[in-house]
């Protein structure tokens, strides 16, 4: 049996035509974890609400997050047990602690700097407006991810040019999904 991909979307959930909305509309063992408010992020309750989730699933479950989602998976791993996580796909994570971020987003600073206790690749665009290319590469040695870079993948979203997002399921597949 598969495991089960749950689908961590960051600020603001993820469009329709997003490649997280399309890959759950494709696929039966994959499921969003649904926050309560996707415009005021509130630290304790998106890890509280993320761990919920995980926590529901008796089956191996793959995390992929996108965006602060990619925050979100680094902060549950720290405070609570993988419980039965077997992998982490993190996409352009967005940079809570730059100067620049968006203010909603900065609640989930400060950024989880421990190594996660499980395999994950963290995949970034090298022009991503939300969090430096230094900086991604900074998060993935700390997280103990494998990097992976995308030149001119910018936030790797719809309007970036990514739909369904093939070399992502390609990522998934190498974590076990």
């Amino acid at each position: 049996m598969p495991p089960t991909v749950l689908l961590v979307p960051g600020y603001l959930n993820s469009a329709p035509d997003h490649w997280q909305s399309l890959w759950e509309k494709e696929h039966p063992n994959f499921r969003r974890v649904e926050q309560r408010d996707w415009e005021n992020l509130d630290r304790t309750e998106w890890v509280q609400t993320l761990d919920h989730a995980i926590r529901a699933i008796a089956d191996p479950i793959l995390l992929v997050g996108h965006s602060c989602g990619s925050v979100l998976i680094p902060l549950w791993a720290e405070q609570c047990p993988p419980h039965t996580v077997i992998g982490a796909l993190l996409v352009a994570p967005a940079d809570c602690e730059a100067p620049d971020a968006i203010p909603a987003i900065t609640a989930l600073a400060p950024m989880p700097r421990s190594p996660l206790p499980f395999p994950s690749i963290l995949v970034a665009g090298t022009d991503d407006p939300y969090m430096a290319f230094h900086r991604s590469k900074e998060f993935a040695q700390a997280w103990g991810s494998r990097f992976e870079a995308i030149e001119g993948g910018g936030h790797i979203t719809a309007t970036s040019g990514f739909g369904p997002w093939l070399e992502g399921k390609r990522f998934l597949e190498e974590l076990g999904g």
